[in-house]
């Protein structure tokens, strides 16, 4: 029973999952997709969702400093409505304000991660952000 963690761009979707206990977020693939042509790259987090055995499903939600809800929220509020009605899993949104400029900042400190590189990596890592802040508010 594992608790996946999703962090939805407009263009990937960064993919984490929880180890079985619940305590830690491993980042596992990014997802390409593509709205232009509907393309959410939900059969490729349907078999993410089958090899890991998730049970849950937390997407970032990216709501604005003032707490308001923006185009980039309502497209992650679309998305997790995507995930519940597709697999019959709960969905939760977790606020993930800042995680990407944290990811961000973590890579630059690291020092040997060119922009290239951190491009590639950076919505893996905003999705472990979410799904890792996730478990620590709900560790009993």
């Amino acid at each position: 029973m594992r608790t996946m963690g999703l962090d939805v761009g407009s263009k990937t979707v960064g993919v984490a999952v929880s180890d079985p206990f619940g305590w830690t977020a491993q980042g596992i693939e990014i997802v390409k997709i593509n709205e232009a042509q509907e393309e959410y790259g939900i059969d490729r987090i349907g078999e993410l969702i089958k090899i890991h055995e998730v049970t849950k499903v937390v997407i970032g939600l990216p709501k604005n400093m003032n707490n308001s809800i923006g185009p980039r929220a309502e497209a992650s509020i679309h998305y997790a409505k995507l995930i519940e009605d597709t697999f019959g899993l709960p969905v939760v949104l977790q606020d993930e304000r800042l995680t990407t400029v944290q990811a961000e900042r973590m890579l630059i400190e690291e020092g040997n991660t060119s922009r290239a590189k951190r491009k590639k990596v950076i919505d893996k890592l905003a999705a472990v952000m979410i799904l890792q802040n996730y478990l620590n508010q709900n560790q009993n």
